[in-house]
C-alpha cells in the first residue's frame, strides 16, 4: 500500500489512494529545525509520484501558479509537487518547471538553495539528505547545493536573512557560497531583483534578530550597494571621533540597529535605526568628520528609498522624523521650551502618543549605539516624556471656549509652552 496522506500530513484515511505510487515527504524548514533542536514555525511537504489531478481528487485546493502547490483539506499546510526547473530568463521569475510523477525526492531537494535546506523525512522518520545538509548542521555552515543556485537572485537575500536567523548557534556562510554570490552580483542578477521581494525578505530579517548580519552579508557580496545603495554609501564615512568612538558611519548604523532589537520588537522602530544617518552619506568631503545638515539630507534618502521599495508608510514616516530630529532629541536638556514645543508638534506627539514613544526609542538606540556607550544612561527620554506629560495637561477645549477661533491654536500654543517651562524649571533629573 502506497505512503498516505493520513501518515505523512495527518488526514483521514478517506483520502488514501490504491491507484498510484504516492510518497509524501516533510522538508525544507521543518527537518531543518529539527536537526537544529528547534521549534519549527509550520511544515512544508513535497509529494512524489503524483498529477495535479489525482491531488485534487483527494480533496486539496490548488494555490500555486508557476507550479503546483497544494493545501491539505484538513490541516491547510501546503504541500508541493516534487518538481525540477530550469533557468530560462534573467530574474526570480525566470524559470521552467518539470513536476510530472516521475520526479523523485532526491531531484527535487536538489534544486534548493542551501543544503541545510535540502533535507526530506518520510513517513517512517527516515532521512534523506542527498547534499550532505546533516552535516552542515553539525558544522554550522550556509552552503548552495549546486550552482543552479547562482541562477535566483533571491538566494542571496535568503542567504544572508538565514545568516542573521543562526548568527547566535555560531552559522556562517560558506567561502564558496559566498563567492558565488559575488558572482551573481558581478553578473547583474541582483539587477532583476524584484522591489516586493527585496523589502519581504527584509522585513522579515528586521523583524527577527541578528539583523545587522544580514545586511553585512549583502555588503559583503555587493548585493548591498545595489539594493540598498543608501545604507552602502555610508561604510567608510568617518564622524567626529569625540562623539563616535567607532569612527565609521555604516559601523554605527549597525550598531545602532543592534541597540535597537535590545529595546523594541517594533518594525518601525528597526527601521529608523537603520536609516537615521543617511544624509551622512552626502556630506561635502570638505565638511568631514562634521555632518552639517544630515538630518534634513537624511529625511529626503529615506523617501526616496521607501519610492523605491514598498516600505509601509509607519516605517517611512518615522525614518523620516528620526532622521530629521534625532539630535534635538540628544540635546533636549539644553533646548528651549519653544524648541522642546517644536519637537512634540514635529513628531506629532500629541495625536500620535506612541509613535513619540518610538521615536524615543530610536533616538535612544543611537545615542548608545557608539562603541564603549552601549549601556550609558539617556535621560533625555525621560525628560522629554515629561514635557509631553506637561505639555498634554493642558485643557485645549477650555482654552477654545474662551478665545476666538483663529486665535485659538496660539494660545493652545503658548498654555503648552508655558506648562513646558514650568517643568523645566521643576525638572530635578540629572543632566
Amino acid at each position: 500500500m502506497p505512503n498516505s496522506a493520513a501518515s505523512a500530513g495527518g488526514t483521514s484515511t478517506a483520502f488514501v489512494s490504491y491507484y498510484w505510487h504516492m510518497q509524501i515527504y516533510l522538508v525544507g524548514g521543518a527537518v531543518r529545525d529539527e536537526q537544529l533542536g528547534i521549534p519549527h514555525r509550520e511544515r512544508d511537504w513535497c509529494v512524489v509520484g503524483a498529477t495535479p489531478q489525482q491531488l485534487t481528487g483527494l480533496g486539496y485546493n490548488q494555490v500555486g501558479k508557476d507550479f503546483p502547490v497544494f493545501l491539505h483539506p484538513e490541516t491547510r499546510e501546503e504541500y508541493a509537487l516534487a518538481r525540477t526547473e530550469r533557468k530560462t530568463a534573467p530574474g526570480y521569475h525566470g524559470f521552467s518547471f518539470d513536476f510530472s510523477p516521475d520526479v523523485s525526492i532526491e531531484e527535487d531537494l536538489q534544486r534548493r538553495d542551501l543544503t541545510i535546506n535540502a533535507i526530506a523525512k518520510d513517513a517512517a522518520g527516515r532521512l534523506v539528505d542527498p547534499c550532505g545538509g546533516i552535516e552542515d548542521v553539525r558544522n554550522k555552515v550556509l552552503r548552495h547545493v549546486s550552482d543552479a543556485f547562482g541562477e535566483d537572485p533571491v538566494r542571496i537575500l535568503r542567504v544572508a536573512k538565514f545568516a542573521a536567523r543562526f548568527a547566535a548557534l555560531g552559522f556562517t556562510i560558506a567561502d564558496d557560497t559566498m563567492q558565488l554570490m559575488r558572482g551573481m552580483v558581478d553578473a547583474g542578477e541582483v539587477d532583476a531583483l524584484v522591489a516586493d521581494r527585496v523589502w519581504k525578505e527584509t522585513e522579515q530579517a528586521l523583524s527577527g534578530n541578528n539583523s545587522r548580519v544580514y545586511f553585512e552579508a549583502l555588503r559583503d557580496c555587493g548585493a548591498l550597494a545595489v539594493i540598498f545603495p543608501e545604507v552602502n554609501d555610508l561604510f567608510g564615512v568617518p564622524q567626529p571621533e569625540k562623539w563616535h568612538p567607532e569612527i565609521d558611519t555604516g559601523l554605527h548604523t549597525m550598531m545602532v540597529l543592534e541597540q535597537a532589537e535590545a529595546i523594541s520588537q517594533d518594525l518601525e522602530v528597526r527601521f529608523a535605526a537603520l536609516t537615521h544617518d543617511l544624509g551622512k552619506a552626502t556630506t561635502p568631503k570638505d565638511k568631514l568628520p562634521s555632518h552639517p545638515g544630515h538630518e534634513i539630507r537624511g529625511s529626503k534618502l529615506i523617501r526616496q528609498l521607501c519610492t523605491r521599495l514598498p516600505v509601509p508608510r509607519a516605517c517611512r514616516d518615522l525614518g523620516m522624523i528620526v532622521a530629521e530630529y534625532h539630535t534635538h532629541c540628544h540635546r533636549a536638556l539644553e533646548l528651549r521650551d519653544k524648541t522642546i514645543l517644536k519637537v512634540l508638534e514635529k513628531t506629532d506627539a500629541f495625536r500620535r502618543p506612541q509613535r513619540f514613544e518610538q521615536f524615543l526609542l530610536a533616538c535612544e538606540a543611537d545615542a548608545r549605539g557608539r562603541t564603549g556607550l552601549e549601556n550609558r544612561r539617556y535621560p533625555q527620554s525621560e525628560y522629554l516624556r515629561g514635557a509631553f506629560r506637561a505639555a498634554s495637561s493642558v485643557d485645549a477645549g477650555a482654552i477654545a471656549q474662551q478665545h476666538d477661533g483663529p486665535k485659538i491654536p496660539a494660545a493652545i500654543k503658548k498654555a503648552r509652552r508655558s506648562a513646558i517651562a514650568d517643568y523645566m524649571r521643576s525638572y530635578q533629573g540629572a543632566p
